[in-house]
């Protein structure tokens, strides 16, 4: 089997388009990889370097959200049907859903990953200003929805959240992401600690929470790599920082091995986001044993169930709250991270993704047979 994977570079679903471009060539699959966004730089392509059976092919075509991606829109498409016709794939593992509706005849599957209306209207609390561009934008990824052979979300919440926002596929299913958990330590002894990551301006991760209240634990945000500026568009009016007053120590961001180390030594992982369609970050904690503190929202209840110690949604002082029952609780701090980690281990590892995806394509490609 063949399979094109396209990618952007520019977020989480780089380290996605990893275990399951690794997954697949593990399986003996030949794997093209394109990636979209920006040329990633070569300690981001490292992981590529030992595995026979994968053609990388990097592009700089901006993104359907990007400004100006509309221009770039037509332009990747036609490269990318171009591609198809040339090196003819058995299948497309579409990680762009604009791609969906590409002009060729072989079977796809796109995945929503994520989308910007369902995002503004998490953070703003309602849906986003109609303007022309956001009319392109919704057309593009309905009709790229509607082209496709099958939608896959990583949450139930994702994919019924997408399907209100543009269209339902002919073929829906829900994929879980996952993790190899070889690359995290969950056996190092913990001190008493909490680890976030997001930038403080990102009102959808807003681990501006942690700002708000002091904490009887040192607590630690770690910014991620702003590989795009900042988008304009006005932040909510309600994010607030209180830096002079609580003490929480700010990190740059980090290497692969040196987010290993956070997580191994970090007793508890705050998963403060508002907007989460799947939250490979504290995946990453889980498998690392971090008791996990998550907002109540959905997506968040959805991944980890009764695994988890909730916080009353986007409230600042339940967080605050929450931190401090675990830290004075330490047993019961240890019990979250065990059940973290079995349910990480049970449903979230990314073999249990690539088996679903492989037999998902396997699928599309019978059905294709059988259509011609």
């Amino acid at each position: 089997m063949h399979v094109l994977v396209t990618a952007d570079t520019l977020s989480g679903v780089w380290i996605y388009a990893r275990e399951l471009v690794t997954g697949l060539v593990s399986r003996n699959i030949r794997v093209t990889l394109v990636s979209v966004g920006e040329i990633p730089l070569p300690q981001e392509t490292s992981w590529m370097e030992n595995l026979h059976g994968l053609e990388y092919i990097p592009t700089a075509f901006r993104l359907d959200w990007m400004q100006e991606g509309e221009a770039d829109l037509e332009d990747s498409a036609a490269y990318l049907a171009n591609l198809v016709r040339e090196i003819k794939p058995d299948v497309l593992h579409l990680n762009q859903m604009c791609y969906g509706n590409l002009p060729v005849d072989t079977p796809r599957v796109v995945v929503a990953h994520t989308d910007w209306i369902s995002w503004w209207t998490a953070v703003h609390g309602c849906g986003p200003k109609q303007t022309p561009w956001l009319r392109w934008y919704r057309d593009a990824i309905t009709r790229g929805i509607l082209g496709a052979g099958a939608m896959v979300a990583p949450s139930r919440w994702m994919l019924e959240t997408v399907g209100d926002c543009y269209a339902r596929a002919q073929r829906q299913e829900v994929i879980y992401s996952g993790r190899n958990p070889i690359f995290f330590n969950p056996y190092v002894s913990k001190e008493d600690s909490v680890l976030a990551i997001g930038r403080l301006w990102d009102a959808g991760k807003q681990v501006s929470l942690l700002t708000q209240h002091e904490h009887p634990l040192p607590v630690c945000i770690v910014g991620a790599d702003p590989a795009v500026r900042p988008p304009q568009i006005p932040i909510r009016a309600d994010v607030k920082l209180s830096l002079d007053q609580v003490k929480v120590a700010f990190k740059g961001p980090q290497t692969e091995a040196q987010m290993r180390t956070l997580y191994s030594k970090a007793a508890i992982y705050a998963a403060t986001a508002r907007y989460e369609p799947f939250s490979m970050n504290a995946l990453e904690a889980a498998f690392s044993r971090c008791a996990i503190i998550a907002n109540d929202i959905p997506s968040l209840r959805e991944m980890w169930g009764e695994s988890a110690f909730y916080f009353h949604a986007n409230s600042a002082a339940s967080l605050a709250d929450a931190i401090r029952r675990l830290g004075e609780e330490p047993e019961l701090c240890r019990n979250y991270a065990t059940l973290a980690y079995q349910r990480a281990r049970e449903r979230f590892t990314a073999k249990r993704m690539i088996d679903d995806y492989l037999a998902l394509y396997q699928q599309l490609i019978a059905r294709e047979s059988a259509a011609a």
